[in-house]
């Protein structure tokens, strides 16, 4: 790695011995200044206490794993030390060990639990665990809307009551999801026996805990980290809270920045090492107004690099158009950036989708829609991280019409199997090659589908049923297969990129969120677009050269102008 030249803010967090809330802007070289924290704290020679390295996605702890072991800080295994996601540290010491209250049964962890579904009477439609509040069952609101979904009377109570038995029979069986583990490690530090137990037993194994990435951090979360501090381990949170983008599962915005004030010594990182001056002008403009006051200086490789930021003005009246992806891709080209290292952004993959030509994923639940669906996703998607998403959705379609998946969840299925991935992904690979849609090969749908069925038949489970009764046809079929150009951006989701950053990006505001998001912006009036506006934030600041903004015709000039009183250089295409 190049010689390492700290700012004075980043000299000051590497030195800083007691706990700290540190804030940290966009490209600050967080991971960079982590890993000299590491340095700092093992030169002196090992003491046989270690540092737990936290954060909240896979992406982010493998970027600081990669670093730490190419500077010989982290062996394999890495004990005393601890680098993985805050769910599996909470599972490993607070879940785990303890085992789950009021059963003998091994905890385990079931990720999709709360995608069970439940049926309280004949007939009854079947819906996933997730719509109803763990705690008294009723339905959620929000949840319940998005499926249609409104039990009135006695019908209501009939579901909360069977969602309540079905989740306390899951957890007689040690079954768990994340929030159930948040739950119960919570639980533990709030049990002062347990607690005075625990606590001397961490401060003993850590001599210092980093949570990374802290914007991600729910109610529970900080609760927990609270009570680490406490414990008399030095405890680091190293945060940005404007990308704070988890409201829908208890995230945090307002509960950070209080958080904040109960730290002795607040630190902070202005200077931005990713990005050029006008993509830094462009990300202080997408903040709140009231956090504008300090914008983000250009540091790094890019610091003199003078390309402007683009806004891509669509037609107002259509959805997210293909020709995004189009322009991007000659953007990028222009720059030579690689499309895949200039993915398309959006805050859902619908909309990313239809702007690199994508046929949007379509809502039915037959079984050959859904096998398209996830062939047709597995082909769109030029990245490993998409791939790994995609491949699962294949694994679990062809599990499903082999009749794997009748009485459990997937992964339930997996976990019960003992299944790796290493093990399954092979065949599910070659298969979404063989799958793939080509219309040089098949002449339409009808011949897609009747090539599908003969490569999954010898797959089926005795005495399930034909090929043609577990993957008839369905009218959605043709809308859902299309062939992937050969040379075009991804798309991603907004969450699936935090922590990541690329040559370029474009991020899409559809026509529902635009005009609120910029109403947000220009006036700070109307805090229900706050976190549309944070999602927008987040995308923009993952580039390094290349940024561009796609935006509907009705609400280009008025983002122009905002850009504008950031100083940002912008030119505007009409789509």
């Amino acid at each position: 790695m190049s010689e390492f030249r700290p700012t004075e803010q980043q000299a000051a967090i590497i030195g800083h011995k007691s706990s700290a809330f540190i804030s940290a802007c966009p490209g600050a070289g967080k991971t960079r200044v982590m890993v000299e924290r590491a340095r700092h704290l093992l030169k002196g020679g090992k003491n046989g206490r270690g540092i737990a390295f936290l954060s909240f996605t896979n992406a982010a702890v493998s970027e600081l794993e990669v670093r730490l072991r190419a500077d010989h800080l982290l062996v394999s295994p890495p004990f005393p030390h601890f680098i993985g996601t805050f769910d599996s540290f909470l599972w490993q010491f607070l879940v785990a060990p303890f085992g789950v209250d009021g059963t003998d049964k091994p905890a385990r962890l079931i990720p999709d639990k709360d995608s069970r579904t439940i049926t309280p009477f004949q007939g009854g439609r079947a819906i996933p665990l997730k719509v109803f509040d763990r705690n008294n069952g009723a339905v959620i609101e929000r949840q319940a809307r998005e499926m249609g979904f409104n039990p009135q009377g006695q019908q209501a109570r009939a579901y909360a009551t069977m969602a309540m038995r079905t989740r306390a029979v899951a957890i007689e069986r040690g079954e768990l999801d994340f929030e159930d583990a948040r739950t119960i490690a919570l639980s533990r530090c709030d049990d002062a026996t347990i607690s005075a137990r625990l606590r001397p037993a961490l401060a003993a194994r850590f001599r210092e805990v980093i949570v990374d990435e802290a914007q991600d951090c729910n109610p529970v979360d900080l609760d927990i980290i609270k009570w680490l501090r406490d414990a008399g381990i030095p405890t680091k949170l190293i945060c940005d809270p404007h990308q704070s983008i988890y409201e829908f599962r208890g995230g945090v915005t307002e509960q950070l920045v209080a958080f904040k004030g109960t730290f002795e010594h607040p630190l902070s990182m202005h200077g931005n090492f990713r990005s050029t001056p006008n993509i830094c002008k462009a990300i202080t403009a997408l903040r709140p107004t009231n956090a504008r006051d300090n914008p983000d200086q250009a540091l790094g490789k890019y610091r003199n690099d003078e390309t402007p930021v683009y806004v891509l003005s669509y037609p107002a009246g259509a959805a997210v158009p293909a020709s995004i992806g189009v322009k991007v891709s000659e953007l990028a080209n222009e720059l030579g950036i690689a499309a895949d290292d200039c993915p398309i952004l959006a805050a859902t993959r619908a909309s990313g989708s239809r702007a690199i030509g994508q046929p949007p994923e379509t809502k039915s639940e037959a079984a050959i829609v859904r096998l398209a669906n996830a062939v047709t996703d597995y082909q769109f998607s030029f990245s490993n991280g998409n791939r790994r998403a995609a491949l699962e959705s294949l694994h679990k379609a062809v599990l499903s019409i082999e009749g794997h998946l009748v009485s459990q969840p997937y992964h339930h299925y997996l976990v019960e199997n003992d299944l790796k991935a290493s093990t399954w992904r092979p065949r599910i690979i070659a298969l979404a090659q063989t799958l793939r849609y080509d219309p040089a090969v098949h002449a339409d749908a009808a011949a897609w589908h009747t090539h599908a069925k003969q490569v999954i038949a010898p797959g089926l489970l005795p005495n399930i049923g034909t090929i043609n009764q577990r993957l008839p046809h369905h009218q959605d079929l043709p809308a859902t297969l299309a062939a992937a150009p050969p040379q075009s951006c991804p798309a991603k989701t907004i969450h699936s990129v935090k922590g990541l950053e690329y040559d370029g990006a474009c991020v899409v505001m559809t026509k529902q969120t635009a005009k609120g998001i910029i109403d947000f912006l220009e006036t700070g009036v109307q805090p229900a677009n706050a976190e549309n506006a944070r999602e927008i934030y987040v995308g923009a600041s993952r580039a390094r050269r290349l940024l561009a903004i796609a935006v509907p015709s009705s609400q280009a000039a008025r983002l122009v102008a905002h850009l504008a009183t950031t100083e940002t250089v912008v030119v505007s295409i009409t789509l």
